[in-house]
């Protein structure tokens, strides 16, 4: 797993200092993902990967734990490390979602992907409508200032938009519906960084949408709640599909 928002602090070229572990296993994952090393195909031997990434063999081989973890690979006896079927990977891991984002478009994934953000998120603002505390909307209310005064950081918007997002799951009192912060966190850095030429007019009114959802759930309105989250995946679902 990795820290929520990570991705998008990704987005200006700021990463965290390097480990080797998550060094290696970024480096696998993403080829994975992204297709470089496609589902069927055997990795190369651990000397080759060794001096490819340039770490011990025992961290190449906690880095293919993990990843076998993840279900994205399985060794096997004279055969090696195998990449997994698409149907063994655990799609709903942090991890495995945030490489998604360096892979070719694929517009039959991002209809999924937002399928299962509706199918959590919309729940979760109804849910936050009828149990929101004064504090709840307090917080909400602090990264909306955030977000509206982010100016031209992307990453400061992203990441104040997505503690809003995570504080509405945080508040339907249902903690199962928090699975829904990586969905969002990946559709988000999708958005800023699609057509960089309206990026600006988008922020507005996703702005403009997350105050809406917010004044909806402080007023207890539940319908209304479900209403404003609808019309914010459409403004991420028409940017995100618009000429892919």
């Amino acid at each position: 797993m990795i820290e929520a928002g990570s991705l998008i602090r990704s987005l200006s070229g700021r990463h965290a200092a390097r480990n080797f572990h998550t060094f290696v296993i970024n480096e696998i994952g993403r080829s994975i993902i992204s297709g470089s090393f496609p589902v069927g195909s055997v990795l190369a031997s651990d000397a080759v990967m060794m001096e490819t990434y340039g770490v011990s063999r025992t961290v190449l081989r906690e880095a293919l734990k993990t990843l076998e973890a993840k279900g994205l690979v399985e060794a096997r006896p004279k055969v090696g490390t195998r990449v997994s079927p698409k149907s063994r990977w655990n799609f709903f891991d942090s991890q495995v979602l945030a490489w998604h984002y360096h892979a070719p478009a694929d517009p039959t994934f991002y209809n999924n992907l937002f399928a299962v953000r509706a199918a959590l998120e919309r729940p979760a603002a109804e849910g936050a409508a009828r149990h929101r505390t004064a504090e709840d909307v307090r917080i909400m209310k602090y990264w909306l200032h955030q977000a509206a005064t982010a100016g031209d950081s992307v990453e400061q918007f992203g990441l104040a938009c997505l503690e809003v997002h995570s504080q509405i799951a945080e508040s339907s009192q249902n903690t199962l519906l928090r699975g829904v912060v990586a969905v969002v966190e990946l559709l988000l850095a999708l958005a800023l960084t699609r057509h960089s030429d309206t990026v600006s007019e988008y922020c507005e009114a996703r702005i403009g949408a997350l105050e809406q959802l917010v004044r909806a759930i402080e007023a207890g309105h539940v319908e209304g709640a479900r209403e404003h989250l609808t019309a914010s995946l459409e403004l991420d679902h028409q940017r995100i599909l618009d000429g892919i």
